[in-house]
């Protein structure tokens, strides 16, 4: 018996009113992720990546068609209900991080934890798990503008994956990183990926992370134009693959 996808979206169409008509952002996009890929949508800008991940992720919801994340149709759910899918079994990571500044590292990391009401102790020991996960235990009493953009990065990865999700949405991670730490923080969720089972789905038109992709799926103009099955160019280690 196959297993039923994490993600399954079937003739999904988006669409925003624009003077006396509409832009399509998605055309009739039938797609099928399973759990535990390391996928990306990728394409140029505006070809409609962001588009898909927010549906996915239930901050938007489909002009027409249907998208079922983890057994949940996203536009049938209200708002508590959507809210309570992201909380729960969604990580987000942005490009611009979203780090609170006021807040240390460990707050930041905590605060997706607080909405899903775990006392103190819990808290404690999953942030401190999770810091531990991407190298930076030791910076959690820091503040955001005491870190580099790429342990900033670091810190919004562990702030996605505390609450153990099922998904984790990625939206242009490395846009606002140099190539080092670009390499830094894909290797650290290729491994996450590997060790939590975490599905890690991309929205890229960077080169850097298409390379590590294993399933790599093109947008042209809001359709699919291709889906392909691939062989990442880049090891763990952000080296070439041999």
């Amino acid at each position: 018996m196959t297993a039923e996808p994490l993600i399954e979206t079937r003739d999904l169409v988006k669409t925003y009113p624009v003077g006396g008509g509409d832009l399509i952002a998605l055309d009739r996009v039938s797609l099928r992720v399973a759990a535990g890929e390391f996928a990306g949508i990728v394409g140029p800008s505006g070809s409609g990546k962001t588009t898909f991940l927010n549906i996915v992720g239930s901050l938007d919801t489909p002009t027409r068609g249907s998208a079922r994340v983890l057994g949940e149709r996203v536009e049938t759910l209200g708002h508590r209900r959507a809210a309570a899918l992201r909380n729960r079994h969604i990580g987000f990571i942005f490009q611009t991080f979203n780090l609170l500044p006021v807040y240390t590292v460990f707050e930041n990391v905590e605060f997706p934890l607080l909405l899903l009401g775990l006392p103190a102790a819990e808290r404690r020991r999953r942030v401190m798990a999770a810091l531990e996960r991407v190298g930076l235990a030791d910076r959690a009493r820091s503040r955001p503008d005491q870190l580099s953009g790429g342990q900033s990065q670091r810190v919004a990865i562990s702030r996605a994956v505390v609450k153990d999700p099922a998904l984790v949405l990625a939206d242009e991670p490395t846009a606002n990183l140099d190539a080092a730490n670009s390499h830094q923080v894909l290797h650290t969720m290729v491994r996450l990926n590997r060790e939590l089972g975490t599905t890690f789905l991309f929205s890229t038109h960077d080169e850097k992370v298409i390379g590590y992709l294993r399933r790599r799926i093109t947008l042209v103009d809001g359709a699919v134009a291709a889906d392909e099955v691939v062989t990442p160019t880049h090891g763990e280690n952000g080296e070439a693959a041999p």
